[in-house]
């Protein structure tokens, strides 16, 4: 997949100091320079839109997507660029703001000042701006920047459907043509037209803007399940360890899954009492068997090889199947000395599970069907939609390179730092495509389970955010697609195969439903 000049990071580099400079407004300056009032337009005059900017800072200043030290400079004048070239019927003004009490001074400066509409980009993933913006009850265009804001995005967009927000239109797409469309809805509010219809006409637009679905045929995969009844056995006699903090404690079970909280100190005594020699000879086999290895030291190899041989101790120490560890916490608190990437990695290629980021429930649905497939390993991920090419991207640093189980056929990897904060090691790895994939997700206070299919299309090499990046075309409705993050969180757990119908057996068998997001 190709990276769209827009969002190039490499042309047009400028400092934070010269993009504020050419901001007609900005949310540093808004409390000492009021915007220039514009009376409500007749149908000939200019519409003022204010272009909000949802982000940390300009050079963003820690680990996020789309990675520490990213200049978001170039980014937002290639925008502010193509949108004055390509929508000269509107007056534009920009800002920044980071959270919402910047959001409400600029809404504050803008009563008075003839603003008609917004346009709300998030640029980094959690940053609360879109939700006051939306509270002025003025058109809002909500635009995801693909691979930087795209877990806010995704989780406040299905926010916004499910509270029927009734002022709010939204672009997922990485073609600037596809912005472009959405912004000249805005046309509508500059003729006398009402928000709903301004709204009804950014989804026309988004709609007709996405390809049609792509040849549906797809590689041949011999996959055998078990049945619902062993599954339940297998689940029952499995066991997943969860290392979140400095306690220690049990847990109450998860999808019938015993449970049970370790600390930080636990996993890093094993870590440090790894035999130095083994991890040498892993990280030796890593580094032999990468295509690459990019910034990442030999001794963080070593060090990364301790953590996957520590994990394994604790899993053997405690007859456990599956650890899930509070990763970035724990690397920066101080409480562990090496990322897990690459343990975890290691584990899911032999058909134990290693999950990211102490999330329970997607570990116990690695658990459940890796079981269910006979030790396929699932990916954790946080997904984005383009729908420029109707694809959702399983976006995450961590993965298998043997996705049809510790006997299959392994894939190419490469061994880069983790994206973020860009320390660590992590992996790259380029995974089969042409494949069915079915992508789950468990929540057991409401006793579901989380479905959508795709076929694998392409792996994206694009530098920010996650390493590994599997762009797949989901098999049904990638409107419905948008509409269940709110209530589900961000991650999802993909398994190479059709899963569909074991996914529907097994709910049957424990008493829970199954939910098809798309």
């Amino acid at each position: 997949m190709k990276t769209i000049p827009v969002y190039s990071n490499a042309a047009g580099r400028t400092s934070r100091r010269s993009f504020l400079h050419s901001c007609a407004a900005c949310s540093a300056c808004l409390a000492t320079m009021p915007i220039a009032g514009l009376s409500s337009c007749s149908r000939d005059e200019k519409l003022k839109l204010h272009v909000i900017y949802s982000l940390h800072a300009a050079v963003q200043p820690g680990p996020d997507w789309p990675n520490v030290g990213y200049d978001f400079g170039p980014v937002m004048e290639n925008f502010n660029r193509a949108l004055a070239a390509s929508c000269p019927e509107f007056t534009f003004v920009h800002s920044m703001a980071s959270g919402p009490e910047e959001t409400e001074k600029i809404v504050e400066m803008d009563r008075d000042a003839g603003v008609g509409g917004y346009i709300v980009f998030q640029m980094n993933c959690w940053n609360r701006v879109a939700q006051t913006i939306a509270a002025t009850a003025k058109p809002v265009l909500y635009v995801d920047f693909k691979y930087a804001g795209s877990g806010g995005f995704l989780v406040y967009t299905a926010g916004f459907l499910r509270e029927g927000q009734e002022n709010l239109g939204f672009v997922s797409s990485s073609r600037m043509d596809d912005l472009v469309e959405a912004v000249k809805s805005f046309n509508i509010i500059r003729k006398g037209g009402s928000v709903p219809e301004f709204v009804a006409a950014t989804r026309q637009a988004r709609v007709k803007a996405t390809p049609a679905p792509g040849n549906r045929d797809v590689i041949a995969d011999d996959l055998s399940t078990l049945s619902p009844d062993e599954c339940f056995r297998r689940i029952h006699s499995s066991r997943i360890l969860a290392v979140n903090d400095e306690q220690s404690r049990p847990a109450e079970p998860v999808m019938g899954i015993p449970l049970e909280y370790l600390s930080f100190a636990t996993v890093n005594e094993a870590w440090k009492n790894a035999d130095r020699d083994e991890s040498r000879y892993i990280a030796e086999r890593w580094q032999k068997n990468a295509t690459e290895v990019t910034e990442v030291s030999f001794e963080t190899l070593q060090n990364s090889a301790a953590m996957y041989l520590g994990m394994k101790k604790v899993l053997t120490d405690y007859d456990a199947n599956a650890i899930t560890l509070n990763c970035l916490g724990g690397f920066y608190g101080g409480h562990i000395h090496a990322y897990p990437c690459l343990g975890f990695h290691e584990l899911n290629n032999e058909g134990l599970v290693g999950a990211c980021e102490c999330d329970v429930n997607s570990t116990a649905t690695m658990v459940a069907f890796n079981l269910m497939s006979g030790g396929r390993p699932g990916y954790i991920s946080d997904p984005v939609i383009d729908t420029a090419s109707r694809q959702i991207i399983y976006a995450h640093c961590v993965a298998p390179n043997r996705m049809f189980g510790p006997e299959g056929t392994g894939n190419p990897y490469s061994i880069m730092t983790h994206s973020e904060d860009r320390q660590g090691a992590s992996v790259r790895s380029i995974l089969p495509v042409g494949y069915l994939t079915t992508t789950l997700q468990i929540n057991p206070d409401r006793k579901e389970i989380l479905l959508h299919q795709a076929i694998g299309r392409e792996n994206d090499p694009d530098d920010r955010a996650c390493r590994t990046k599997l762009c797949a075309e989901p098999l049904e409705d990638l409107e419905k697609l948008f509409t269940l993050w709110d209530s589900w969180g961000w991650h999802r757990v993909t398994f190479f195969g059709d899963l569909k119908e074991p996914a529907y057996a097994l709910a049957d068998r424990i008493g829970w439903r199954v939910v098809e997001e798309a």
